[in-house]
């Protein structure tokens, strides 16, 4: 995707620009503003986004939270924290500002911030640590630190005001020269964000404005899919994406300038991907990692982008298929994984699918793998990432696609088929993927049908014989359908189908769903679902279990409301 360039502008021009962008990136425009403007901020943009209540009464308790994680701020080692890696990324990233904020006045909150901007300033001020200095977490900080100017800059004391302001001008040097270093996606997306929030906010920044808006444009064009997906094909960094631009936005608005037309594009599209991911409880789908998050946090970053969109609904880059009918929402993974430069702790789902009923989730995926990856047990993060922690077809109790010991995919799907077809009485999906030929000789189909009134879901999985390599005998299979959380099974007497009890008012619950099989053996197992505040809900699953010979097998399915 292409979001900038130089199209249409003359070789002079052209030259020109290059020539310009030669010289900011190297040491001669560390020198252009020296001494000439002094260290102060332009404009205090706003931070669109409300932070989260529990957390900001816990600073003021003493206490720093994040995704289940809670350390005591007086006994943070700013250098060496002892907490994961997400929760040191929060620390550096300034984003327990937006918390903070959301629940004290300046009086209440600038005493707690000033006293841990002190503290990481001592600690990194003068020192390029590889975590602490890492481009994307300095994009973020700088526009954490310049939202939120009152609590860290209310200080009397004018040689801490001095050098809150020193470190922030040479953040913004430091990724002038390495904005570009940081991986695609929200990574890059945050470090060319602070870039030209930059250039906006620190006096005579108009040349650094100009270079951050057309590194901001590279990163788009190699974060994002044309359908406005992110390369990670993770919602969850989706949404982190908006989030940043929607705050990148405020700062324009900050100084009555609006964002450029080829951003603002690029925002709508990206919108409209995001809730083609998101089902009838407004949350968002369990994909690459990342969990449902909460639905008011995802309104609140939707509605801080300013776009007003439909749902993308067929996403071939994105790889996203949606059908919404009555009140049914069927989310498919209809695309190979992301590859390993995208996204750190991919998936293997490919062919898995979601299904809710309103604001009830019938059939998810575990999620949650990068969400709760400080929470949880090494293993059971791992665990989450598999083929068998997601709604799909497994082939003899191995991955779609390899899941390699220090993190990265290998081998595996490398082409999926789709076909889609809709019409008045229902709509279907056809997809199938190759990432069992290669050590089992199949290829796995799925089709999958929505009736019209959103009452019946059916669908068909397939092994098809493919390439050279024909085992003898049988090839064990099993197809997993895990349940939302408080979605009930209880087996029928035949042993072939379920009757799923959904959360409701009153003793008996919510509305009634069947689950129907033939071609395969029907058990109820335990299960586990990461939810939007990556914590473990205990849940269950429908295995279907069966063996495939030489010549291929198939099972066919169908949840169907009853009440």
């Amino acid at each position: 995707m292409r979001v900038g360039g130089t199209t249409g502008l003359s070789l002079a021009e052209r030259l020109a620009e290059r020539l310009h962008r030669l010289t900011w990136r190297t040491p001669i425009h560390g020198l252009r503003l020296k001494g000439r403007h002094p260290l102060k901020l332009i404009a205090v943009p706003d931070d669109p986004v409300a932070g989260d209540v529990g957390r900001g009464r816990g600073l003021l308790d003493g206490e720093l939270a994040y995704r289940g994680e809670t350390r005591a701020i007086a006994s943070l080692d700013m250098k060496r924290p002892d907490a994961s890696r997400a929760f040191v990324e929060h620390l550096h990233a300034f984003a327990w500002l937006r918390d903070l904020s959301t629940v004290a006045t300046r009086a209440q909150g600038a005493p707690v911030a000033e006293a841990l901007m002190a503290r990481w300033l001592d600690a990194h001020a003068d020192t390029v640590d590889p975590l602490a200095w890492r481009p994307d977490l300095w994009g973020r900080r700088i526009l954490f630190w310049t939202a939120h100017a009152p609590l860290i800059l209310s200080s009397a004391d004018l040689i801490y005001r001095s050098r809150v302001l020193n470190v922030l001008a040479k953040g913004a040097r430091h990724l002038d020269r390495g904005a570009d270093k940081a991986p695609p996606g929200a990574a890059r997306i945050a470090a060319w964000c602070g870039v030209v929030a930059a250039g906006l906010l620190i006096p005579g920044g108009d040349p650094r404005q100009a270079f951050g808006e057309a590194g901001l444009a590279r990163a788009l064009g190699t974060s994002l899919f044309d359908d406005g997906g992110s390369v990670s094909r993770s919602p969850a960094m989706l949404l982190d994406s908006i989030q940043l631009l929607a705050s990148l936005r405020e700062v324009y608005a900050a100084r009555r300038l609006e964002l450029p037309e080829a951003v603002a594009a690029a925002l709508v599209r990206m919108v409209g991907a995001l809730l083609g991911a998101t089902h009838g409880d407004r949350a968002l789908s369990s994909w690459q990692g990342g969990g449902p998050d909460t639905p008011e946090h995802i309104a609140a970053v939707i509605a801080a982008s300013g776009v007003r969109t439909r749902p993308l609904r067929q996403a071939r880059d994105w790889g996203y298929q949606r059908l919404a009918t009555g009140t049914a929402v069927l989310i498919v993974d209809a695309a190979p994984p992301p590859v390993a430069r995208a996204i750190h702790g991919g998936c293997a789902s490919t062919l898995a699918f979601e299904f809710s009923d309103g604001a009830h989730r019938i059939v998810v995926n575990c999620g949650g793998s990068a969400a709760a990856a400080g929470s949880l047990p090494a293993a059971l993060v791992q665990g989450l990432r598999t083929t068998a922690a997601h709604s799909t077809l497994i082939v003899g109790d191995s991955n779609s696609t390899a899941i390699h010991a220090d993190g990265t995919l290998g081998r595996g799907v490398g082409e999926v088929e789709l076909g889609r077809q809709e019409s008045d009485a229902a709509s279907r999906i056809e997809v199938s993927h190759d990432g069992y030929v290669r050590r089992w000789g199949l290829v796995h189909r799925r089709q999958l049908m929505l009736t019209a009134d959103g009452r019946e879901l059916r669908g068909d999985d397939a092994l098809l014989p493919r390439g050279r390599k024909q085992r003898p005998g049988t090839t064990p299979f099993a197809i997993r359908f895990h349940l939302g959380a408080g979605v009930r099974a209880s087996p029928t007497a035949d042993g072939l189908a379920a009757i799923l009890r959904l959360p409701g008012q009153g003793s008996g619950g919510g509305a009634m769903w069947q689950f129907r099989v033939r071609g395969g053996t029907l058990a109820i197992d335990d299960s586990v679902w990461i939810d939007g505040i990556a914590g473990t809900v205990a849940t269950q699953q429908l295995v279907v279990s069966g063996e495939a010979p030489a010549g291929g097998a198939s099972v066919s399915w169908a949840f169907k409301r009853a009440l």
